[in-house]
């Protein structure tokens, strides 16, 4: 059985957060949190916050034991993009594009 959690609308770029997606995934929950703790990145807060709320998911709702928890599914997808403009020389204007980012994280327990 597999509990998820879903962190939507997160202000960083989907590219950056896959980064440390990939940086977990698969690993049990214990360890993913001590290197999510010890990686530089902005995202690695985002992820840990999304991880232990689908470890607290699982614990609460699922009666599932918290130390046979491994992520089995950890994606990122775009969120909506907040579009801004930039004014440059001439009268021009040029685009910002502030991208979002949807996080999933799903967590399983070993046998």
């Amino acid at each position: 059985m597999e509990v998820q959690a879903i962190s939507r609308n997160v202000r960083i770029s989907p590219r950056k957060v896959r980064i440390v997606a990939n940086l977990v995934r698969g690993k049990k929950a214990g360890e993913a949190i001590s290197i999510l703790r010890n990686t530089h990145k902005a995202a690695s807060i985002v992820v840990e916050k999304t991880l232990r709320s689908a470890m607290a998911n699982a614990e609460n709702n699922n009666n599932m034991n918290i130390d046979n928890l491994y992520i089995s599914t950890i994606y990122v997808d775009a969120g909506p993009i907040m579009k801004r403009v930039h004014p440059r020389s001439r009268g021009q204007a040029f685009g910002i594009m502030k991208r979002t980012s949807t996080l999933t994280v799903k967590v399983s327990e070993k046998e």
